[in-house]
């Protein structure tokens, strides 16, 4: 088994706990798990960037190449088309289709999301809207958590039971909204998986 996952976003979006819930999954399953990030001026809204390499045999780097990941998740449109040249012709592109409008010339939306949904396999979600559905727009990398979840090959409780102890120390409110938000980030995955 063998997932190379690249996930991008901007500062403050979650994508480090998104990463770090994945590869404590990994961990816990007995798979190696290596991992690199790159912070941009993350507390001003820049770009920040994790390859995420999970495999049951050695892993002896923590950097995927271009046009060999198997996952591009992002949680902002215009870095998911960023990072697409690293997706491999076989890979799902995730990405969450509310932009952070981080820049004066910021492209047109409609353009992006366009270009996100011409891939083979792709998932583009509103992942704030069913956040905020799922009870706080802030659990939005729980949805994307859980779009890319049928993708991974995990037992199916591996990752909630993950999420849950990640959250333990915020209350039983937190992990609730956490895991719902993540059950709905599932299904919009898994309809595509499919």
């Amino acid at each position: 088994m063998k997932h190379d996952i690249v996930l991008a976003g901007v500062g403050g979006q979650g994508i480090l706990t998104i990463a770090a819930i994945i590869g404590e999954a990994a961990v816990r399953q007995g798979l190696h798990v290596k991992q690199s990030e790159v912070h941009g001026m993350a507390q001003r809204g820049g770009a920040v960037l994790a390859h995420l390499r999970l495999s049951s045999d050695p892993i002896h780097s923590d950097l995927i190449a271009a046009g060999s990941a198997d996952v591009v998740l992002a949680v902002e449109p215009m870095e998911a088309l960023r990072q697409a040249e690293s997706l491999s012709p076989r890979g799902v592109i995730l990405a969450n289709a509310r932009p952070v409008r981080n820049i004066g010339d910021y492209p047109e939306l409609d353009d992006i999301l366009a270009a996100l949904r011409a891939f083979p396999l792709n998932v583009v979600i509103d992942a704030e809207q069913v956040a905020q559905d799922a009870g706080n727009a802030r659990a939005m990398n729980m949805v994307m958590l859980g779009a890319v979840s049928p993708f991974l090959e995990f037992p199916d409780d591996l990752l909630a039971t993950t999420i849950r102890d990640t959250f333990a120390r915020k209350g039983p409110e937190v992990i609730a909204v956490n895991l719902k938000a993540f059950a709905a980030g599932r299904e919009a995955g898994l309809a595509v998986k499919r």
